[in-house]
């Protein structure tokens, strides 16, 4: 019998989580490669995986003689097969406090700098076109309508800070949430939130009901004026069908943190319009969430091995 258990990392993490780790007696391995051949062959003989990116398909988590945890450096869990690990008897964890703050201040941030048109005029002003300043405005929006499609931890803030903060009328569409706050409307007609609002921001989870959620129909919705921010999950979205109203100025213009392949292929038609601002999956990965998701993930593998229940469980393997 092993005196001391294993936990993988395939993908590093910050070393406060190492640290804990090593403190409450466990040792670790960090990876090199994401390749399901080389999971496969990494996890055996391992008691838990501290999880990032990497797909975690039924083979590799069956490849884990002894793997009792799957602690999910983050909030969404698509990359882990949830039901071959409930047939495993495997633990699934993730971290829902861990990047919320980060992910409504980038989402924030977007909306700033849509408002201001700071993409295009700098970018236009680095090539040597000052008068960019003449051609295209930018708006205030202080008294605009901010739709919100999700008030989970992440909308919720965001709802805030834009009501609060920024001086905007706030609608929120969520069908799971039965809560109100003074400082935002709630409507139950998604339809009505996308004629209504000026910015779109998206924060719900990727699931079956949630794929592909916004497309043509939704996006001839919304005012040609409007913007559409996009911070939860790139299979939330039609790409295609956001690109064609991008192009034919049905709205006018987005943000996008997440794609529907990631990362994009070099030929996307994303990287060519002058209407949006795209960055590559970071809303959460400021220092303080990164070392908050891989603490929480390292926590939550010293309950699981330590006979506890997980307090922020994904799934019910017992």
């Amino acid at each position: 019998m092993k005196d001391r258990k294993m936990v993988f990392i395939p993908q590093d993490v910050s070393q406060g989580a190492k640290d804990f780790l090593s403190e409450k007696g466990y040792d670790y391995k960090i990876g090199n490669q994401i390749d399901a051949a080389y999971l496969k062959k990494e996890v055996a003989g391992c008691d838990a995986i501290l999880a990032r990116t990497a797909e975690f398909s039924a083979e590799v988590i069956n490849a884990g003689d002894c793997l009792r945890v799957i602690a999910r450096h983050g909030v969404g869990v698509d990359n882990i097969d949830l039901t071959a690990a409930e047939k495993q008897g495997v633990w699934v964890t993730n971290a829902p406090f861990s990047n919320a703050l980060s992910v409504a201040e980038h989402t924030i941030s977007l909306i700033n700098a849509l408002a201001k048109c700071i993409y295009r005029h700098g970018t236009a002003f680095m090539a040597g076109d000052f008068e960019i300043r003449n051609r295209v405005r930018g708006m205030e929006y202080s008294g605009k309508t901010l739709g919100i499609v999700g008030l989970g931890r992440i909308g919720s803030i965001v709802a805030k800070k834009a009501a609060l903060g920024l001086d905007m009328k706030v609608l929120c569409y969520d069908p799971y949430v039965d809560k109100t706050e003074g400082y935002y409307e709630t409507t139950d007609d998604l339809s009505f939130l996308l004629e209504s609002s000026d910015f779109v921001t998206v924060h719900v989870p990727a699931n079956e009901e949630t794929t592909r959620m916004f497309g043509s129909s939704e996006f001839s919705l919304m005012k040609n004026s409007a913007f559409f921010i996009n911070c939860s999950r790139g299979v939330v979205v039609n790409e295609a069908d956001l690109i064609d109203a991008l192009e034919k100025e049905e709205i006018a213009g987005a943000a996008l943190d997440v794609f529907e392949q990631e990362p994009p292929a070099k030929d996307n038609p994303l990287f060519g319009l002058n209407n949006v601002i795209l960055t590559p999956h970071t809303a959460g990965l400021t220092n303080e969430a990164a070392d908050r998701m891989a603490l929480h993930a390292a926590m939550e593998i010293d309950r699981v091995l330590s006979g506890e229940r997980p307090q922020w469980p994904v799934n019910n393997p017992s």
